[in-house]
């Protein structure tokens, strides 16, 4: 069909743009400070409009979302020939999650106002026209799960869909409190949660 060389230009150009925009905001955000930045600044460095900047990006928030979410993609293509490698779900979500947490540690800085932002959209099944950017770990927590309940690693008497959301809870709970803790382990959190959810509360010897 004609049209589609067109809409996938427009696009590969509106995915430029949020790029340069997400790009411009965090390096004015490494050199000024996250809290010091606004939005004016960073449409004046990025050298468009304020009403440009709002079209795609409502608060800064939403700009380092989109850094991040990106830097996650490219992380988790990375780690996809190593994943496939392990036989157990417990092993790839363990290699997901140390993967993240080593990540974490390094943007600690700008981890509270993001996962305020994320918390704040985190609307399951409801589609905001692609106006809120997602993470794209609740995709690949639900395809872990399926693959575990194939394989016979995981209950499948429930929807692989919503055990994925109680995983993801339990992931971004597990960053909070590491936040609110000065001097925890993210591992030790992550590796708490996932055992949380493989074996539950309950006491081992409980009937």
């Amino acid at each position: 069909m004609p049209a589609a060389p067109d809409a996938g230009r427009r696009e590969r150009k509106r995915q430029q743009t949020l790029d340069h925009l997400a790009q411009t905001a965090y390096h004015l955000f490494e050199t000024l400070g996250y809290d010091a930045v606004t939005m004016e600044q960073i449409a004046a460095q990025a050298d468009v409009s304020k009403g440009t900047l709002y079209n795609h990006f409502p608060v800064k928030e939403a700009l380092l979302a989109h850094r991040f979410h990106g830097e996650l993609a490219a992380t988790l293509a990375a780690l996809g020939p190593a994943l496939r490698k392990l036989p157990s779900f417990a092993q790839r979500l363990t290699r997901i999650l140390h993967a993240s947490a080593h990540w974490s540690e390094s943007h600690r800085a700008y981890l509270g106002p993001y996962l305020r932002y994320r918390l704040a959209t985190l609307q399951p099944g409801e589609d905001d026209g692609g106006r809120y950017p997602r993470s794209g770990l609740l995709g690949l927590f639900t395809s872990l799960v399926a693959d575990a309940q194939a394989a016979g690693q995981l209950r499948a008497d429930l929807p692989a869909a919503l055990l994925a959301h109680q995983l993801q809870f339990l992931y971004l709970g597990a960053m909070l409190r590491w936040l609110d803790r000065s001097g925890a382990a993210l591992r030790t959190e992550f590796d708490a949660a996932i055992s949380l959810f493989l074996r539950g509360a309950a006491a081992a010897d409980a009937a």
